[in-house]
């Protein structure tokens, strides 16, 4: 994967809460890696949480932290180096994803694309869906249709979960704008909807959302390389296959039944919320071989 040097950053797509305080849990750290021992018990947090809810919690309580302070974010991400920080990727990411839905919505779902800005926070943060900490890994909240990412998660899907290579940060992301879109389009109401009229099945519906969110990635990931800034310059100057088998092998170490296996707790199909590994892949794939959201129709595949 090569980034664009000479694409624009549009910082204004993000919402950088990172010295704001902490937010959310009473001001208490939650150590995201560096010191001695705090790692651990992140980890475990992350792998229940991947299990249970995180990487696309979908809740509705009041509340969240005011905006942040770009400057830094700006100032940063206008500089020449801006593409060896992690922030100002992350950011271009962003920009890719929703210059990408931006065109995609309207032409195959006939709706408008509304923008979210992905808020980067440390420790913990207020949301309108409640107080999270880093151990949920990164979420959308429809409640306030932004998506949530304590950067820190990277190091703990590479070093912990065993998702190596930079293309698994993009699909992390743009996973997360699948949420998004479900919101827009009116899928994630459906299936709270369907969730409340037949909660037995709750979890397998949670199942074929986040899959379908997976699709949606696939989707974007195949068209990225035709995404571009405000100024018209491609935001990617290539994507590999390499790229995307690190997409693919990302969606496998986060499947269900592999985050079950990491944490030692039994597998259990009957409480998966995400998706197994090997339903993760296919339908990551099913969206990057077609480019095309509409084949990423998760409820009426059974």
């Amino acid at each position: 994967m090569e980034l664009n040097e000479n694409a624009q950053i549009d910082t204004s797509q993000v919402d950088d809460r990172r010295d704001s305080g902490g937010g959310g849990l009473g001001g208490i750290p939650i150590p995201i890696g560096g010191g001695r021992g705090g790692i651990v018990g992140v980890v475990i947090a992350v792998l229940v949480a991947l299990v249970g809810g995180g990487f696309g919690l979908n809740a509705a309580m009041d509340g969240g932290d005011p905006a942040g302070d770009n400057t830094s974010l700006e100032q940063k991400c206008s500089a020449d180096d801006a593409l060896r920080q992690l922030d100002c990727r992350n950011t271009l990411y962003v920009n890719s994803i929703q210059a990408y839905w931006r065109t995609a919505l309207p032409r195959e779902f006939g709706e408008q694309y509304r923008p979210s800005r992905t808020v980067f926070f440390s420790r913990a943060v207020n949301t309108a869906c409640g107080a999270a900490d880093s151990g949920v890994g990164p979420f959308y909240c429809p409640a306030d249709d932004l998506v949530y990412i304590d950067l820190g998660f990277y190091r703990v899907l590479a070093e912990q979960l065993g998702a190596q290579g930079e293309f698994a940060q993009p699909y992390v992301l743009a996973h997360e704008y699948g949420h998004h879109v479900q919101d827009l389009i009116g899928t994630a109401a459906q299936m709270r909807r369907q969730q409340q009229r037949d909660p037995g099945n709750a979890n397998a519906l949670s199942v074929k959302l986040e899959l379908q969110a997976d699709c949606y990635a696939g989707a974007w990931a195949r068209n990225a390389t035709g995404t571009a800034d405000a100024g018209g310059q491609k935001i990617f100057a290539s994507i590999t296959e390499r790229d995307i088998q690190q997409a693919i092998d990302t969606a496998e170490k986060i499947g269900d039944d592999a985050i079950s296996e990491r944490a030692n707790r039994p597998v259990n199909p009957g409480e998966f919320t995400h998706g197994s590994s090997a339903q993760r892949k296919q339908w990551f794939s099913r969206g990057y071989s077609t480019g095309d959201p509409k084949s990423c129709d998760t409820f009426g595949n059974g």
